[in-house]
Parts: C-alpha cells; structure tokens; sequence
C-alpha cells in the first residue's frame, strides 16, 4: 500500500514520467490498490521523452532519489483526465484537510480561486481519518460518477494514510491521469515531511545533513539552531525565530545581516559557544549582534557560554548584546567581563542604532 512505500522517498517523492539524468539502478516501490509492495532495481534507460509509464493496474511508482527517471522499454499510454488528489495542513482549523479536485496538472490554489466548482476539501478529524465514505462523497462532489468514484477514493484514503503516518505537511499526486483503459496512473507527486518530526522516523533514514550545500547551514543542524547564510556582514544570534527575523529586519535598515541563527529554547552555556563558533566561521564579519530572551531560557547561562567563546578565541570584532528577562542583570554582568557590549534597553532599534555607531567610530 501507500503507506508502506514512503520508507523508500528521501522526503520528496517524484513519480517516474520523464527523462532522467540518473546513471545508477534506482530502487521503487510498485503499490497496487489491493496487492502487497514488490520492490524493484530499475536501470535507468533514456527513451523519448513525453513517455508515461504504465507499471500495472492502480499502480503508483515512486523514486527512492530525488529527480526523475523512465522504466527502460516503457509502454506509452494515452491520456484521458488529469485529477489532483492531496492532503495538506489547514492553518486556520489546525488540522488536516483532504483535498480532490476534477482538474489536474495546475496549482490547486489557482483552481480554488478560478474554477472553485472543480475542487472538494474535507477537514479530516485527526482521531478518525479519512473515511472511505467521505472520500467518494469528495470525488461526486467535483463530477465523478460510476466506476472511477471507489478507485480514486481509495488512492486519497491511502494518501491520507502517508500523510499521517509520516507526519507530512503536504502529501499530493497531481496530476493522477486516467487512461484510455481506465487505468489510473499517478503521474507526479511529493511528500513534505515535517522536519521536525524526523527523528521518529529513523526507517527513512534521512541523511539530513548530507543534503544541505552550505557547511555552516549543515553544522546549524547538527549543533541544533536554525542557521540560514545571508550576504551581509553583520552576525546574528536570537533566541527566536520571530525575535531573530524582526532583528534581521532592523539590522537591514542600517547594515546587511550576515545570517539568521535561532536557538530556540534550552539555552546552555554549550548551545551558545557553539552558535558563536559557527558564527564567526563566515569570513568579513564586522560585528555580531545577539538578541536573547529570558523567560524560562537561562540566558545567564547562554552568556556563560559566548564568553567561554570570546576568551578561548580573542575576539576582535565588537560583539554586541542585547538580554532581557530571567536572571538579565547577572546576564549583563557575564557578558561585560569578557567585553561583550552590552545593551539594556528594550528597543533592539536602539541596540542596533548603537552598533551602527560603534562600527562608525560614532558612538
């Protein structure tokens, strides 16, 4: 089924419907509606391109690599109707809803907006699932009738048991094409896992790291802050996303953020030093700017920490901070002592209006 084949997709699943640039065997899953998985080594063969390949009844293909590739020999089929079936997260219900539509191959939030007839959506109750039942009410409601309701509601029950099972953001085929036989063959489709989530999820084993290009992106994750490289030359920790994004917007109006870090909560003298290390790892920086909060982080800790840093590795460029809440003023008296300057006001405006200054030879 469905569900079993998304321990094969590197978090992205791609259906096999073009002409690929892979030269390695590619490992797939062939799922039928109603017969167990059969995985298969495939050797990649470049036919023509704009071949559909038609792997059986009811059938989904997926990659086990993030890319595209063709069945050598594969058979081309004839298309009838495209559909879109999905399953994605409702912001403002807070729970998953179920999505068909009789039109596939385009954006879904395009067809809301411009053929709203077209698509059904079902929030789905996160203790009950997706019935069977209100599948196919979702697929009359866009048009189908007869024999093709049970089939494409079977494949959006088992989409929505992928997307559960695996704690997805968005699951959708689109489009799934119907052929001249009857058949339905899902032509495209991904999966957004959660990144959050992938530690419960040690069967996909996910080289995380490994696929992201920036060494100081891939140490963020591995050291357990968000750290994103930007072009500037000004440094940035935050103990928040909200509170890292409005610092780098205040930052913009004066000088250029060389990143966006946020550590989250559980501050520690360790998570610190080691944000500041990676930090500084970027060549030009002029100054490091860091903005925390203390409510239940112990943000006296956390300048323990960067301390430890600026004396292990005789710091030369100014690093400013700015630390509020739990424990503040012993906080400040931390970060002093080892030269870090330190702002006391609220307004991280005026902070950065002071680094500016300082970097000027103004202030």
């Amino acid at each position: 089924h469905l569900d079993q084949l998304v321990a094969e997709v590197i978090a992205r699943v791609v259906m096999v419907h073009s002409v690929a640039d892979v030269e390695q065997p590619i490992v797939v899953g062939i799922a039928d509606a109603d017969a167990p998985v059969t995985e298969v080594t495939l050797h990649v063969d470049r036919p023509a391109a704009g071949t559909v390949a038609e792997v059986g009844h009811d059938a989904v293909l997926l990659c086990a690599d993030i890319g595209r590739a063709m069945i050598p020999n594969a058979q081309k089929v004839d298309v009838t109707k495209e559909l879109y079936l999905g399953v994605t997260i409702d912001g403002y219900r807070g729970t998953p809803v179920a999505i068909v539509s009789s039109e596939g191959g385009v954006s879904v939030n395009q067809l809301v907006m411009e053929q709203p007839k077209s698509v059904a959506m079902r929030p789905v109750s996160i203790s009950k699932g997706l019935h069977l039942a209100e599948a196919r009410e979702m697929c009359r409601e866009v048009g189908m009738e007869g024999y093709e309701v049970t089939p494409v509601a079977s494949m959006l029950t088992a989409l929505h048991r992928v997307f559960e099972s695996y704690d997805c953001l968005v699951a959708e085929i689109n489009p799934l094409a119907r052929t001249t036989q009857g058949k339905y063959l899902g032509l495209d489709a991904k999966v957004e896992i959660d990144d959050s989530s992938l530690y419960r999820h040690i069967d996909l084993n996910l080289d995380v790291e490994g696929r992201i290009d920036n060494p100081r992106e891939r140490k963020g994750r591995e050291i357990g802050v968000t750290y994103v490289e930007l072009d500037g030359d000004i440094g940035l920790i935050a103990s928040g996303a909200g509170l890292g994004m409005a610092s780098m917007d205040i930052i913009k109006q004066k000088m250029r953020p060389a990143n966006f870090l946020e550590t989250g909560g559980g501050i520690t003298a360790e998570l610190l030093y080691n944000a500041m290390d990676l930090v500084m790892q970027k060549e030009g920086l002029r100054a490091v700017f860091i903005n925390i909060y203390g409510g239940i982080n112990p943000i006296h800790e956390g300048a323990k920490g960067v301390g430890k840093y600026m004396k292990e590795h005789n710091v030369s460029i100014p690093v400013m901070a700015k630390a509020l809440g739990n424990r503040q003023e012993e906080t400040w008296e931390i970060f002093r002592e080892h030269g870090v300057h330190v702002v006391t006001d609220i307004s991280t405006e005026k902070a950065i209006e002071y680094l500016a200054g300082l970097l000027e030879g103004t202030a």
